[in-house]
C-alpha cells in the first residue's frame, strides 16, 4: 500500500499530527494505535474522509504527558507520516487503527485551524531516501546486529521467533525493533532521526550493549 508514495509530492504538505510521547513510526513498519480522546476521534474521522495520512511526532518536553492537552506543547522537529491501513471501531466507542509508515518529515510550521487537533506544514525533502524500499539495508552489518540482538534477548530472558526474524527484510526488522524498543523519548528520537538504516542499527546495538552492561535485569516476555 505504501509503495504508491514514491516522492515527497505524493504526500500532503499539510497533515494532522498526533503527538505521542515515547512513540515513533518509521517507513514500512506498522504502528497500532488505540484512539479514544474526542479530539483524536474527530481527527480519525477527518482522515478517513481524506488521503488517510497522519503524522506521528513526539512532544518536545518529556513532562508533557503521553499526549499533551491543547495545542501549546512544543513538538519535536522530526516526525513520520503514515497511511491509515486498518480501522476497527469498538462497542465502547474507541477506535483501534494501524498506521503504515511512509516517510519522515521536518515540521515547517503549525497551521492554525478550527480543528481540535493539530495540523502542521511539513517538509519531506531531507528524508527523500525514505521513499525507496530497503534503501541502505545492504550497508547494515546484519551478522553483528543479530548477534547483539540474541545476546540482549538472552540477558533479559526474552524469547523470539528466530525463524521469523531471520526471514524478515532487514529494513523491516531494524525499523520495527526501533519502534518497539523499551527506551525513553530521547533514545527513540535518536533512532527516528538516524540518517540511514546502518546508523539506526548501530544506535540500536549501542543502546542494547549499554543496557546489558547495567545491573538491572529484564522482565522475561516474548518478542515476535
Amino acid at each position: 500500500m505504501t509503495d504508491q508514495y514514491r516522492r515527497p509530492a505524493d504526500l500532503p504538505q499539510q497533515l494532522p499530527v498526533f503527538p505521542l510521547q515515547g512513540c515513533i513510526m518509521l517507513p514500512r513498519s506498522t504502528l497500532p494505535l488505540n484512539v479514544f480522546e474526542p479530539r483524536y476521534l474527530q481527527m480519525v474521522a477527518d482522515i478517513l474522509a481524506g488521503p488517510r495520512i497522519l503524522g506521528i511526532v513526539q512532544p518536545e518536553r518529556t513532562d508533557a504527558g503521553q499526549s499533551p492537552p491543547g495545542k501549546n506543547a512544543p513538538l519535536r522537529r522530526v516526525g513520520c507520516a503514515g497511511r491509515l491501513t486498518a480501522y476497527t471501531e469498538t462497542d465502547e466507542g474507541t477506535i483501534i487503527l494501524s498506521l503504515s509508515g511512509i516517510a519522515r518529515f521536518q515540521i515547517v510550521r503549525e497551521v492554525e485551524t478550527g480543528k481540535p487537533y493539530r495540523i502542521c506544514e511539513v517538509n519531506y525533502a531531507p528524508f527523500v531516501t525514505d521513499f525507496a524500499r530497503g534503501h541502505g539495508q545492504e550497508q547494515v552489518n546484519l551478522t553483528r546486529f543479530m548477534r547483539v540482538l540474541r545476546s540482549y534477548l538472552d540477558t533479559h530472558n526474552l524469547r523470539a521467533d528466530w525463524e521469523a526474524l531471520n526471514r524478515s527484510p532487514v529494513e523491516l526488522l531494524i525499523n520495527t525493533l526501533a519502534m518497539i524498543s523499551p527506551y525513553g523519548p530521547e533514545e527513540k528520537q535518536a533512532l527516528l532521526e538516524a540518517p540511514d538504516l546502518r546508523t539506526r542499527s548501530e544506535v540500536l546495538m549501542a543502546l542494547a550493549e549499554m543496557d546489558m552492561a547495567s545491573p538491572e535485569g529484564g522482565s522475561g516476555t516474548t518478542l515476535q
